[in-house]
């Protein structure tokens, strides 16, 4: 495939219109923008726009209201024109998709997006504004406490779904949203900018609240209701489809919590194994635990080895594609843990595996190369082995890292590379 193919295929994120910003700027700036996505709304378009126009005109705001239509076949362009909104068609299907064409093609300084389905009451829009007026870069509608009319949220998602997922979120990442998947939210045109979305479909939602989270932006809540929408067609939101692509992405964005913290746990508890066993069988009750589990040890000490490494690795990219903000303890991190420490200790586990495979070897010449009590032997055997493969793991970790350190350093292999590094080292943040 060519690069101009690949590009012309790669999904499109808000990083992509950076250049159409001047663009923006050069026209006359609004105080506000709503954004409504929409796919086959026509049952509740109207409706939604109404509320929004009534709210900016009893709010006296300078804004206007943008469809980013994803390709809807029920007529919803022709009413989202009828009322005088802006219409943007967007090609790409998806949530995300459609809401980072809209965003892009604002005009206001603010903007406000919420679903086009009439389950959002956009008379509590002023209370966005005020908050964003404050200074705040993003501003989270939280249903659960404004209030959840019944039958406006299937129980699976009101007790299982969005509370799980929220709670998973402010683990990961430490975010202060008590409701990460509300649809009405606002933020700043730059806030928006500097975040670089990329996720197309319903995961959007989370990838805004990790972004802002992560680059320390100012956040915070207001509440709002949720009604039952008006369509009386099926909702395009599939729970557990987009419920595991919600988990997924937060995993992705969180290399602590999918390869470091269970890899670190599963190195130490397969090192205590190890340490346990080594001078002889141990025994607990009726149960005698010996070689077998201790080359179960050592397998836990090389996969968690081999987890912590991932961490690394995934963290690194992450930063250098702009994914991640850049970590400044990762930074001291490198400063002291470099390729030739690494080269070292890896070599002196290589050079300790070999000493004891020599001396296993030894120990067989002296029984003339004949039958050995497996149980002694490979008390020394299964250590040896392990410690030269850990060996080699962290040689070649090493000098995978000091490749991927190369973009790091500010010599990035293109020129995309380079933008997304200079957007991410204007951020001081830490994952």
């Amino acid at each position: 495939m060519s690069l101009k193919l690949a590009e012309e295929r790669r999904p499109k994120s808000n990083a992509d219109f950076a250049d159409t910003e001047a663009v923006v700027h050069a026209e006359e700036r609004l105080e506000l923008s709503i954004v409504l996505p929409c796919l086959n709304e026509a049952e509740t378009l109207e409706a939604c726009v109404k509320k929004a126009q009534r709210a900016l005109s009893e709010g006296h705001i300078d804004g206007e209201i943008i469809i980013a239509d994803n390709g809807s076949t029920d007529g919803s362009q022709a009413i989202a024109k009828r009322l005088g909104t802006r219409l943007v068609e967007v090609k790409e299907r998806g949530y995300g998709s459609a809401l980072m064409a809209g965003i892009q093609a604002a005009r206001g300084k603010y903007i406000v997006m919420g679903d086009a389905d009439d389950s959002y009451d956009f008379a509590h829009m002023p209370l966005f504004l005020e908050r964003l007026r404050e200074g705040f870069d993003l501003v989270m509608g939280n249903r659960f406490r404004g209030g959840i009319k019944p039958g406006a949220m299937p129980p699976l998602h009101k007790y299982l779904g969005n509370p799980v997922l929220t709670r998973v979120g402010r683990l990961f990442f430490g975010s202060v949203c008590g409701d990460f998947h509300c649809g009405l939210r606002g933020f700043t045109k730059d806030a928006f900018l500097r975040c670089g979305l990329r996720t197309t479909g319903m995961e959007f939602a989370s990838e805004m609240v990790v972004k802002a989270t992560l680059f320390k932006m100012r956040i915070t809540e207001v509440p709002t209701t949720l009604s039952p929408d008006g369509r009386s067609r099926r909702p395009h939101l599939r729970t557990w489809r987009d419920g595991w692509r919600h988990l997924r992405f937060m995993l992705l964005y969180s290399p602590r919590w999918l390869f470091l913290y269970p890899g670190a746990l599963l190195m130490l508890t397969g090192l205590l194994i190890v340490l346990w066993l080594l001078p002889g069988p141990r025994t607990i009750g009726t149960v005698t635990f010996d070689v077998h589990t201790l080359l179960y040890g050592t397998a836990a000490v090389l996969i968690g080895f081999q987890a912590i490494a991932f961490a690394l690795f995934t963290k690194v990219f992450a930063i250098t594609e702009g994914l991640l903000p850049r970590d400044a303890r990762l930074d001291r991190v490198f400063r002291i843990i470099t390729l030739e420490v690494g080269l070292v200790v890896g070599g002196l586990c290589t050079v300790g595996g070999l000493a004891a495979s020599v001396y296993a070897l030894e120990f067989w010449g002296s029984r003339g190369f004949g039958p050995l009590e497996v149980i002694h032997t490979m008390r020394t055997v299964v250590p040896a082995a392990a410690s030269m493969i850990l060996g080699f793991q962290i040689v070649l970790s090493s000098f995978f890292l000091s490749v991927l350190g190369l973009a790091r350093d500010g010599r990035p292999s293109s020129e995309s590379s380079l933008s997304c590094t200079s957007t991410v080292e204007q951020s001081e943040c830490s994952l």
